[in-house]
C-alpha cells in the first residue's frame, strides 16, 4: 500500500492505496451528518479531520456537524476543526440535555479541547449557543433526496433517540421515525462490545441507546470497541512537519501524556466505513444489537437481523487512518 501526500484533489482514495476494483467514474460524494461526542477523547478529532480529507476528495459531502456532549467546548472544537479545512459554515447543533463529559485524566492537566480554542478562529463560544441537534438534523434531513443521507455517529445516542421522538414541524409534517425512514439511507455508529460487554459510547446515555437501537428504522452498521482498539494512530502525525494545525495539537497533547504508543482509532474507522463501505477493509455479521438498561450490550446472530457490525479482514487500516489524518487543508 503506497502512502500518497498530500492527497490528490479527485482522485479516488481506494485506487491510491491499490484497493480499488472498478473502473468506473467517481461515484456521487456520501452525503454525512457527523455526530461526535469530541472531548472524551480525541479519536473524535482524528474522524472528523479525516472525514473532511473525504469531503477534499470528493468522497463525501459533509451535511452537518453536531456534538453529543454538552461540554461547554465541545462545538467549539468541532467548529475549529471545519473552519481549519476551510469550511466554517457547515451546520452545526448540540443536545439540548444530556451527558456533559470530558476524560477524567486529564483532571488538572493541559486539556487539548480547552487548549483549542485558545490558539484557534472560532465564532460559536460555548456548546450552549449551538443550535439545537434535533432541528438542525430534521431541517438537514427534510432537505435532502429520499434515502441519501448516512448518519455517522461516534458518540452517544443522545441526538438520534431525540430525533426519532421527534414531532412534525416547519421542516418536515413527518414525526421523527417517519422522516428518518424517508431520508436516511444507513446509519454507522462506532458503538457496542462484541460478542458482550460495555462500551462508553453506548453505556454513557444507555436509555437513548436501548431506544436506538430497538426502534431505528434504516440499516444500521456497527463499528465495535474490539475494531479501534486495535489500530494504533497518530504518532506520524505528532512527528510531521505539518505547521498550525488543531489536529496534530490535539494529538499532540493526548500522546505525550497518557499514549506513547498512539491512540485507538474507534472513531475513524466509523468515518471510513460510512464513505467507502466496510467491504475493502472488512467481514461483517448481521444480526441484533442488544442494549441493557445498564449499558451493556450483546450480540445475537440473525441473518436477517436489522444490524451488521464489522470483523476483520485486512490490517492495512493502521496506515490508511494515519494517512488521512495527516491530510492538510487544500
Amino acid at each position: 500500500m503506497k502512502r500518497v501526500i498530500p492527497l490528490l484533489l479527485g482522485t479516488c482514495i481506494l485506487c491510491m492505496f491499490g484497493s480499488c476494483d472498478s473502473q468506473s467514474p467517481l461515484q456521487q460524494p456520501v452525503s454525512i451528518i457527523f455526530d461526535t461526542d469530541m472531548t472524551p477523547d480525541y479519536d473524535d478529532v482524528g474522524a472528523l479531520a479525516m472525514l473532511h480529507a473525504f469531503a477534499d476528495q470528493g468522497e463525501a459531502k459533509i451535511l452537518a456537524t453536531v456534538s453529543s456532549n454538552l461540554y461547554p467546548n465541545a462545538v467549539p472544537c468541532i467548529e475549529i476543526i471545519n473552519t481549519y479545512f476551510n469550511r466554517p459554515d457547515i451546520p452545526l447543533g448540540a443536545p439540548r440535555q444530556g451527558p456533559n463529559l470530558i476524560d477524567p485524566r486529564f483532571e488538572n492537566r493541559e486539556h487539548w479541547p480547552d487548549v483549542l480554542p485558545t490558539r484557534y478562529p472560532h465564532k460559536v463560544k460555548s456548546t450552549a449557543e449551538a443550535p439545537d441537534a434535533v432541528e438542525v438534523y430534521r431541517r438537514i434531513l427534510a432537505s435532502q433526496p429520499d434515502t441519501s443521507v448516512t448518519i455517522v455517529t461516534v458518540g452517544f445516542l443522545t441526538n438520534l433517540a431525540a430525533l426519532l421522538q421527534s414531532s412534525p414541524d416547519q421542516h418536515s409534517d413527518l414525526d421523527g421515525k417517519a422522516l428518518v425512514n424517508k431520508k436516511v439511507k444507513k446509519l454507522v455508529s462506532m458503538a457496542g462490545r462484541f460478542p458482550r460487554g460495555s462500551e462508553f459510547n453506548v453505556a454513557t446515555d444507555s436509555t437513548a441507546s436501548i431506544t436506538v437501537f430497538n426502534e431505528w428504522p434504516r440499516p444500521v452498521l456497527l463499528s465495535g470497541y474490539d475494531i479501534g482498539s486495535e489500530i494504533l494512530t497518530g504518532l506520524k502525525l505528532v512527528a510531521s512537519d505539518i505547521q498550525d494545525s488543531p489536529i496534530k495539537d490535539a494529538f499532540s497533547i493526548g500522546i505525550r501524556l497518557f499514549d506513547r504508543n498512539g491512540r485507538q482509532s474507534w472513531d475513524q474507522t466509523a468515518v471510513l466505513v460510512a464513505v467507502l463501505g466496510p467491504h475493502k477493509f472488512f467481514d461483517t455479521i448481521r444480526g441484533r444489537m442488544i442494549v441493557q438498561p445498564d449499558g451493556s450490550n450483546t450480540w445475537r446472530n440473525d441473518p436477517n437481523g436489522p444490524h451488521e457490525r464489522l470483523t476483520w479482514k485486512k490490517d492495512e487500516l493502521t496506515r490508511f487512518i494515519e494517512d488521512m489524518m495527516m491530510h492538510t487543508p487544500k
